[in-house]
């Protein structure tokens, strides 16, 4: 019996530090995608700031900005990064139904705040202030468009961690991968909290 304890020893062992590899280099390389991200948002914000006085006559953010309207969206996608935390609590605690509640709660509020932002630029551009008017509104539409694309992004890997969840339960490549996705959407909601201050508040303050 000891024998064969002992010769099972260096495979179980083998296979632990094989599977603590894989996660390590996981959450290193999703790390560096997320720096990666954050020098794109930044070179976005730097472009704006220099871009948001060039209006070439045309109408400036407090002229076609509504703030309860974008305040509203903000309220949504934070409200998503709670119901987020809710689940990560729940999957960390093994509760498969909750986790998937909690997730669906979270599509459905990220969903809602992607739809809102397309009524916003379909407003805009039927009222003749899309992109193409000034160097400001181009800055706008590439930056904000570029957040709500990560989040439909988001939306759609929720969707499949979902399904995952559902089919295979939370093992352990599941909670790895619903770990990369959390800090995804917290990301996300950092990015658009500096939208909202600086893109939509500076220009009612």
């Amino acid at each position: 019996m000891s024998s064969t304890t002992l010769s099972m020893t260096p495979d179980h062992a083998t296979h632990d530090h094989a599977s603590h590899d894989a996660s390590s280099t996981t959450k290193l390389g999703f790390w560096v995608y997320v720096m990666s991200d954050c020098l794109i948002f930044a070179v976005l914000f730097a472009t704006f700031g220099v871009l948001a006085g060039n209006t070439a006559n045309g109408p400036a953010g407090h002229d076609i900005f509504s703030l309860p309207y974008v305040a509203t969206e903000t309220m949504l996608l934070l409200l998503s990064s709670f119901t987020f935390g809710a689940g990560m609590l729940s999957a960390r605690s093994g509760r498969r139904a909750p986790v998937l509640g909690w997730l669906i709660v979270t599509l459905l509020l990220g969903a809602t705040f992607v739809g809102m932002e397309i009524h916003e630029f379909a407003a805009l551009i039927h009222d003749g202030t899309g992109p193409d008017v000034s160097a400001f509104l181009s800055a706008y539409f590439t930056l904000v468009g570029t957040h709500g694309l990560h989040v439909s992004l988001g939306i759609l890997w929720l969707g499949v961690m979902l399904h995952q969840i559902y089919h295979y339960g939370l093992d352990e490549v599941v909670m790895r991968r619903l770990s990369c996705l959390s800090l995804f959407w917290h990301f996300l909601d950092l990015v658009w909290i500096c939208v909202f201050t600086f893109v939509y508040l500076r220009e009612f303050v």
